[in-house]
């Protein structure tokens, strides 16, 4: 069975996954050149996600939903255990955002220049000077009235188990005084784990858990590092025993 799901991921689903993201790539740049990037930006990329996580014949469940006010603007941080996250949040989220991802991703082709269109937000800490631009997007965005997703670790895990988290999404939740809503990704590591070269998907359950939002305690210090760790906490709970606890991760 599992040769068998090799040779349809390499003859059908890799074909038609290659097609529809340069589709969505080309629906998403000129939508937004014509119309909104509110729009255009969110939903050719929902899409294009739920189409993949079909075509890959990929279980998704999703738990929580309950727990976010659709009239309310967030920060959305989550655990990051793979390029599959990318497509079980944009899918299956339920939520208007953007992004915010490193500048490497816009050299990516028609990719990244869709994503530029989309007004999703680039990481550049080549400078003091872009730094301060990349976080004034971010105020904008949300600011807005935007919601916003990051991967807090900055970077893919090696090993399934999370990662540091970094201040900057908390930041910035704290300066524009916006609640902050984990989200457990489980699944993800199980179905491309990370490796160098091809890999083949696995077919594996991918569970998101949009857990309660964490509000405002005041402003300051001591409110960017209660989000972070009551963030953290959440986020670990969520995870299966096998992936419980910090292990470090070398990208970091």
């Amino acid at each position: 069975m599992n040769f068998l799901y090799k040779i349809y991921q390499l003859f059908i689903a890799l074909p038609l996954a290659f097609v529809a993201t340069v589709l969505t790539a080309l629906v998403t740049i000129v939508g937004s050149l014509l119309g909104s990037a509110h729009f255009w930006g969110y939903y050719p990329g929902k899409i294009w996600s739920q189409f993949i996580c079909n075509v890959l014949l990929l279980p998704v469940k999703v738990e929580g939903r309950e727990n976010i006010d659709h009239k309310q603007s967030y920060v959305f941080v989550a655990n990051h255990q793979g390029p599959m996250d990318i497509f079980l949040i944009y899918g299956y989220l339920g939520r208007n955002f953007k992004w915010m991802m490193k500048k490497s991703l816009r050299k990516m082709p028609l990719v990244g220049y869709a994503c530029e269109k989309a007004r999703h937000i680039f990481v550049d800490k080549s400078g003091p000077k872009k730094i301060k631009q990349t976080i004034e997007n971010a105020r904008n965005t949300l600011r807005h009235g935007t919601s916003l997703v990051v991967f807090p670790e900055g970077s893919r895990t090696f090993t399934g188990h999370m990662g540091r988290f970094k201040k900057g999404a908390f930041q910035l939740a704290d300066e524009i005084g916006l609640p902050v809503v984990p989200l457990t990704i489980d699944g993800s590591f199980d179905v491309l784990t990370r490796m160098a070269g091809f890999n083949f998907v696995h077919r594996h359950k991918m569970r998101l858990i949009i857990h309660k939002p964490i509000f405002p305690i005041g402003q300051g210090e001591e409110n960017v590092k209660h989000a972070m760790e009551q963030s953290y906490d959440t986020i670990m709970a969520g995870l299966p025993e096998k992936y419980q606890g910090y292990v470090e991760n070398k990208d970091q």
